[in-house]
């Protein structure tokens, strides 16, 4: 009985779950505003300033929720975005493209090859990695990417720029960790730079990324190792100092061209064996409301962005 009950209370927490996230939705497609503002005092127990934002959170909101963010619309899109890199003249930095759909039905297995990754052009941590096409359940796939494209991403959150994403879904080929990386991270080296008004600042690095967390850490363009800057959590773990890749500066450069136009971007980038591949560009992450930073981090970098 104590089992069927716990069952039972986990499915109707779910449920619960569910039934917010979607009048969140309707709301947020209406007033994301309103969304924002309850999602900010329930983070953080206090109110979001618009009028006059000061810290990089607050920023994120007031360009996300004030200004035109169709810019962002295009570059969130993960098959959009490729055509500005190339744009940029960055297209080396593309993971090789295997293929784009525009349903889960329509994906074509036979011809990609015994490992790639899906991704859907809309969601965000949605990705599907398959080592081995010949061990996956194709139908399984099918079933989650039909799924997930049927959801409308960013309205429960208040980040309307995802919701104007038509979705689909690509497969890119699959990158390997190079042996230097693999000393210091069991999945690939993110890279996440932050860039403010075009120039790049700080790195983000996310190593030992798994479903359940990654481990952590910040560096500044010297690569100074800065972990005051962050709140560790169980998700965001500390993770070790590790060494300053090769070519950094080079990395640098792609992003700050890819950022040039923005107040405020992260442009993820991947290092393999001194080669750069671009990742994503990401304007609002964690929603805009970042908790992993401290106040002293989220206050400088909101002073380093001129709002339009």
């Amino acid at each position: 009985m104590v089992g069927v009950n716990i069952c039972t209370f986990a499915y109707t927490i779910e449920k619960m779950k569910a039934f917010i996230k979607y009048i969140a939705s309707k709301i947020g497609k209406f007033n994301p505003e309103f969304i924002v503002r309850i999602r900010y005092w329930l983070r953080f127990h206090k109110r979001i300033d618009l009028d006059n934002p000061k810290n990089l959170n607050e920023k994120i909101q007031y360009l996300s929720l004030r200004t035109d963010t169709s810019a962002w619309t295009r570059l969130t899109d993960k098959y959009l975005v490729r055509d500005y890199v190339k744009e940029c003249g960055l297209e080396e930095t593309l993971v090789p493209l295997l293929g784009k759909w525009d349903s889960a039905d329509d994906i074509d297995f036979e011809s990609l090859p015994s490992r790639f990754i899906l991704k859907t052009t809309h969601g965000s941590g949605d990705s599907i990695i398959v080592n081995d096409k010949s061990c996956c359940n194709i139908d399984e796939i099918r079933s989650s990417i039909r799924k997930t494209l049927k959801e409308t991403y960013g309205l429960s959150e208040g980040n309307p720029h995802y919701s104007r994403i038509k979705p689909a879904v690509v497969a890119e080929e699959l990158l390997e960790n190079d042996e230097v990386s693999a000393r210091y991270s069991t999945s690939l080296i993110d890279y996440k730079i932050w860039c403010f008004n075009g120039k790049a600042y700080y790195i983000w690095t996310c190593t030992d990324r798994t479903k359940h967390g990654t481990r952590v850490m910040t560096y500044d363009k010297e690569w100074n190792a800065h972990p005051e800057y962050s709140v560790f959590t169980s998700h965001y773990m500390r993770g070790e100092t590790i060494p300053k890749p090769d070519g950094l500066d080079r990395m640098l450069n792609i992003a700050e061209a890819l950022a040039k136009p923005f107040p405020v971007v992260r442009v993820d980038l991947y290092n393999l064996q001194g080669k750069v591949y671009f990742g994503e560009m990401t304007f609002t992450s964690l929603g805009g409301l970042m908790d992993f930073y401290s106040n002293d981090f989220l206050n400088y970098t909101g002073s380093l962005i001129d709002l339009p």
